[in-house]
């Protein structure tokens, strides 16, 4: 595990963060020029060495209802990979343009769609919600758990 001067001299290397202690002895590093009111990229960095990253939406991390994932056992390179994920996230708005769709079957043949809707993954059957999930690893682990795989759709589904 980094100790905490370790991961400190880590985040501080992205020269877009702006540290601001906080109570405890802790540390947040905020992204100012982010597009969206959250500004915070690493959240409550603590001498014992936890702390927190926000990846809200980001897909490929599973966070907590917060939008936040645990850096306590990160390594150096899934730490920079982690926190430049985060700034490219708030350095970019969301495109207005068709929503991400996937279609997802059964060995019985039926089928959900998987769309991503105003910060959340939504699960339809039909017209008919299904499910929401915080985000896309949520959404894909509840589909899998249901026997449900990735494939070819639009048969008018959603």
């Amino acid at each position: 595990m980094l100790t905490f001067e370790q991961k400190q001299a880590i985040i501080e290397s992205f020269p877009e963060l702006t540290r601001k202690d906080v109570s405890m002895k802790r540390v947040n590093y905020h992204y100012e020029d982010s597009v969206y009111d959250k500004t915070i990229v690493v959240q409550h960095l603590h001498p014992n060495g936890n702390g927190f990253v926000y990846v809200s939406g980001i897909p490929g991390y599973a966070s907590d209802d917060r939008g936040l994932v645990n850096i306590r056992e990160a390594t150096e390179e899934e730490l920079r990979t982690i926190i430049r994920d985060a700034i490219d996230a708030l350095s970019t708005e969301k495109s207005d343009g068709e929503p991400i769709v996937e279609f997802w079957t059964n060995p019985e043949g039926e089928q959900l769609v998987l769309k991503e809707e105003m910060d959340a993954w939504n699960v339809y059957h039909g017209e008919n919600l299904e499910d929401s999930f915080g985000d896309y690893e949520e959404a894909v682990d509840y589909l899998r758990e249901e026997r449900f795989s990735p494939g070819k759709g639009g048969d008018g589904c959603a």
